[in-house]
């Protein structure tokens, strides 16, 4: 039988059969004894019955029952096929005969919680496999307990290798998690390799498409997928968590950095954008003795994480190398962090930087759907800006010769310069590459009229003011960011959605059952403006069209709210 399939239903045996004739077919009136009483009453019964011509009631009963089988039926095929097939897009094909079985949301909603049928026949211990992505094979190892339960529901680590510039993928070991197995769980081992490093595209596509697979065989708790990883796997780790926040409940990178990202040569398929690592905690582990990032190197960069307020433990083994020889130590720690931090499927918080492509554009339910100029817009506080001392400037930030920030009534504010603009060359002169705006702007006197050439959006200006700095902290951004970008940071107290934007035009709300009540009005406020107000239905192709591509059966959505910002 298709896993999730209930048996077929049988027809009614009774129908058209009258209560005397039934109840002579059980016996019940031709087999008992006639000395006893309530023979005697049962004999007369059925005479009366047989006298007054009366249809039996089982026959109304017994139709009943099979109309709302048969009725069930169309409905019971179409999710044994939504949860037999093997990706989201097969999902997705088979919702239409889901539609059409005429459900109402409600029972559809309340299935699909419910999830598939696990089978209990299943590949356990070491698993070896591989997926591909285009014309490339990413092999993999799941390591799965051999106790396996379908009945239970299971943590899951995908735990990523170091040393991605091996010119092969090479299992390591024997294919298990080894040493660093924590508590009971399936363990999801890919691997990466030269030319198909951890941050390139072929691998994120990868990592979503083998987490799926696990979900489609395995039972887990989708609020505790767990990503860790060590030296390159670890610096990965942060990558990946601010492209991919939504499937995971936690973040442990073990012996790496995240500033490796910075190399150019690293060659990163999209732009890091630190702050999204706000979503998720973090279990930071460095060794005082490494010789590749040493702890010294590491902890200025962590206090801040933790000054900006990311749920960080950051832990520093004094005499650890580049190795793991302290796991047995730290075990108890780290199992202890993530358990006490599932995964909320519908956090009431989320904070989400895009570069407007779809590869990085959502985070849970939020997704940023195209970008518009920065504008003059307050700055947002953001990890990616670093304090580094004090400077004499004229209220702006930037990257190089690109505006990043402007403060508020400053002399950069009242000349017009706004984030996003390119300066490419002041007083005629042509800007000299490798220096920041501010120090070029630093050699010219107090007072001096400034004519500054710049790009915005594509178009060359002009902008003229005098030059008047004050002295203010420095801020250097962590990671240069692109020109063209965005940012939500989304509140939801009740019905009630607030919305803080920066170079925002449009942004996807998914509204959950869960997390909305369908029967009162929902608010959405952007920048401060009403941009929705009213009550919102709940839509069955919404549930299904995001079932099939999150395949998770704690993150479902009723309706969908596209919002233009003002």
């Amino acid at each position: 039988m298709t896993a999730g399939a209930s048996p077929t239903p049988r027809p009614s045996r009774h129908v058209g059969v009258s209560v005397p004739t039934l109840l002579d077919t059980w016996g019940l009136v031709a087999g008992c004894d006639p000395v006893a009483k309530w023979c005697t009453t049962l004999r007369h019964m059925v005479r009366s019955l047989r006298l007054a011509g009366l249809v039996s009631l089982v026959v109304t009963v017994s139709a009943g029952v099979d109309a709302q089988r048969g009725s069930a039926r169309p409905l019971e095929a179409a999710l044994s096929a939504f949860w037999a097939a093997d990706s989201p897009d097969a999902a997705a094909a088979t919702t239409p005969a889901i539609e059409a079985a005429g459900a109402d949301f409600d029972e559809v909603y309340r299935r699909l919680r419910e999830g598939r049928r696990f089978a209990a026949a299943v590949a356990t211990g070491i698993v070896r496999g591989e997926r591909r992505v285009g014309d490339v094979a990413f092999p993999y190892t799941l390591d799965v307990p051999a106790t396996y339960d379908p009945a239970r529901h299971y943590p899951v680590r995908v735990q990523l290798h170091g040393g991605v510039g091996r010119p092969d993928p090479t299992v390591r070991g024997d294919g298990s998690v080894g040493a660093l197995a924590g508590r009971e769980q399936i363990y999801v081992l890919p691997l990466a390799w030269q030319g198909h490093e951890w941050w390139t595209r072929g691998q994120e596509d990868n990592l979503s498409a083998l987490l799926d697979q696990v979900k489609r065989t395995y039972n887990i708790d989708e609020n505790r997928v767990v990503l860790a990883g060590i030296s390159d796997g670890a610096t990965a780790a942060y990558y990946l968590a601010a492209r991919q926040t939504t499937p995971y409940a936690g973040i442990v990178p073990l012996n790496g950095f995240v500033l490796v990202l910075r190399n150019r040569d690293v060659r990163l398929s999209g732009p890091m954008f630190l702050h999204n690592l706000m979503n998720k905690p973090m279990l930071v582990v460095n060794g005082g003795q490494d010789p590749l990032y040493p702890a010294e190197r590491v902890t200025p960069l962590m206090r801040h994480f933790t000054a900006t307020g990311l749920d960080l433990d950051y832990v520093v083994m004094p005499e650890g190398g580049h190795n793991t020889s302290w796991w047995p130590e730290l075990k108890p720690r780290i199992e202890a962090f993530l358990q006490a931090r599932p995964r909320q499927p519908h956090p009431a918080r989320l904070t989400w930087q895009s570069d407007g492509t779809a590869a990085a554009a959502r985070a849970h339910w939020l997704v940023i759907d195209t970008l518009a100029p920065q504008g003059a817009a307050p700055a947002l506080p953001d990890l990616n800006e670093r304090p580094a001392g004090s400077e004499t400037n004229i209220g702006l930030r930037s990257d190089g010769m690109t505006i990043t920030g402007v403060e508020a009534g400053s002399t950069a504010a009242i000349m017009g310069l706004q984030p996003g603009d390119t300066v490419t060359a002041v007083n005629g002169r042509e800007l000299p590459a490798g220096v920041s705006l501010n120090d070029y702007l630093a050699i010219f006197d107090v007072g001096d009229v400034l004519t500054l050439t710049l790009q915005r959006a594509g178009a060359a200006r002009e902008v003229e003011g005098n030059y008047l700095p004050q002295t203010r902290p420095r801020i250097t951004p962590v990671f240069s960011l692109p020109p063209q970008h965005g940012r939500v940071d989304a509140v939801r107290e009740g019905n009630t959605i607030t919305l803080t934007t920066r170079g925002v035009k449009q942004a996807t709300l998914l509204l959950s059952p869960d997390a909305i009540d369908f029967s009162k009005p929902v608010s959405v406020l952007a920048n401060g403006k009403s941009v929705f107000q009213g009550r919102v239905r709940k839509d069955l192709r919404t549930l299904l069209t995001w079932a099939a591509r999150d395949n998770d059966r704690t993150m479902l959505y009723g309706a969908t709210l596209q919002v233009t910002i003002p």
